[in-house]
């Protein structure tokens, strides 16, 4: 593997970091594959936690679009093959890991790189970012999840403005908004969200993986739907080692220490 993707195995959870920084880490090619491999390795490898960030000054500014100018190449590119072929499996690979996936957005959040951050489970940024939906000044529309993340999140008056203007959003404003879950100065930024971490890889894994998922679930189902979905989830999180140690250790007034079974 080539330097694109960086990784800091801290044991029970991995910390991955975009590492492009003179493209503020733009995908190409090699680095979806990268992240794609570090992310499914981290799901195999059992660990229980991932914190998502990126190198140098930005967080990510979304594809690489001297790998997709229309300029240099014979025919118009096909976008739809490149979303279908990186984008959407990682986007799907973020939400459907069985374990929290953190994300830590230190700069920049622009394009398929701001869709990304908010496809992760919990989103920390630097006061001094900023995400912006730029696909509107090239002429095309948000992907990488966005037109979804961010109407579930926003609404779609919001979702909307940000997408058709690309106007920035501040780290505060799209903390107050409900995009993110809270903005912090830049200097408090890794120490939280590794602390977070650490903190999500020591919890009940089973449990909070199928919180993330009724919570994701909600966005489409019915409440019919949903209280049948709890019902099924909380039978099997019942099942699990962690929670008859949980109990005993709620009443006996002690820290449990889950196991993530």
């Amino acid at each position: 593997m080539s330097d694109t993707i960086l990784s800091q195995d801290h044991g029970r959870w991995v910390e991955i970091t975009l590492n492009r920084p003179a493209r503020l880490n733009s995908f190409n090619d090699q680095m979806h594959f990268e992240l794609r491999a570090r992310l499914e390795g981290a799901i195999a490898g059992g660990k229980r936690a991932i914190l998502l960030t990126g190198a140098g000054r930005g967080f990510c500014a979304g594809q690489d679009l001297e790998d997709r100018d229309p300029s240099q190449m014979d025919v118009p590119p096909d976008l739809g093959v490149t979303l279908t072929t990186f984008y959407n499996p990682l986007v799907r690979l973020i939400r459907d890991a069985g374990m929290p996936v953190i994300c830590a957005v230190n700069g920049v959040a622009a394009g398929a790189g701001a869709n990304l951050a908010i496809a992760c489970d919990i989103v920390l940024a630097a006061d001094s970012a900023k995400f912006i939906q730029s696909f509107a000044h090239v002429g095309l529309v948000p992907d990488a999840g966005g037109s979804w993340h961010l109407t579930y999140l926003l609404g779609p008056a919001r979702a909307k403005a940000m997408a058709m203007t690309g106007s920035p959003v501040t780290a505060k404003q799209a903390a107050d908004w409900g995009m993110i879950w809270k903005a912090l100065p830049a200097d408090d930024l890794m120490t939280e969200a590794r602390n977070l971490a650490a903190r999500l890889s020591v919890g009940p894994t089973i449990g909070l993986t199928y919180t993330k998922k009724a919570i994701q679930a909600a966005a489409t189902n019915t409440l019919d739907d949903q209280l049948d979905l709890e019902a099924r989830y909380q039978k099997e999180s019942g099942r699990t080692r962690d929670y008859p140690h949980g109990v005993k250790a709620f009443l006996l007034k002690q820290k449990p220490e889950f196991q993530g079974l």
